[in-house]
């Protein structure tokens, strides 16, 4: 029998009314925890919705380097349309900011990443992201929110096929 790691973090997970994937992780993030988020992120996309996604990592730990690893490997095949991040501590910014540049460098989606200090400042920003979705300019540029703070990088919003 295998007994969880005491350490492994605890995942609420609910879609909200506006259509917004809502993650809160509380201790480390495990292999498990991003394999649940992945499949929530695939019901939503096999919907035909927008796979928005707030995270919530204040009361995250830490990301084991198993993790960082299953995160960057691109074999969870989970797509995102746009991902804010709050509460994120500088290690996580940094781990948020390498993985999403490698799945960019790797070729694998990419996907608007953006880190705020508010829950309301990243709603705002993910309900802007759907507009521009379905129907807004075909890029955006690359651009520092709060300098220091805030960073959106991969911009190209996804190809739609109707």
């Amino acid at each position: 029998m295998h007994d969880s790691d005491p350490r492994d973090g605890v995942l609420e997970l609910r879609e909200e009314p506006d259509g917004i994937l809502h993650i809160t992780v509380d201790g480390d993030l495990s292999e498990e925890i991003v394999r649940s988020v992945a499949a929530a992120s695939r019901r939503v996309a096999e919907s035909g919705r927008e796979v928005l996604v707030l995270t919530d990592v204040s009361r995250m730990k830490a990301i084991p380097h198993n993790v960082r690893k299953l995160m960057a490997s691109g074999t969870l095949e989970a797509r995102h349309d746009a991902v804010a991040i709050v509460g994120a501590s500088f290690s996580v910014r940094v781990v948020a900011m390498l993985t999403a540049r490698s799945l960019s460098l790797l070729g694998l989606r990419s996907y608007p990443v953006e880190l705020f200090a508010t829950e309301a400042e990243a709603r705002a920003w993910l309900l802007a992201r759907r507009k521009v979705i379905q129907g807004g300019p075909d890029r955006i540029e690359q651009r520092s929110v709060n300098p220091g703070q805030s960073r959106t990088w991969s911009l190209t919003p996804p190809k739609r096929s109707d």
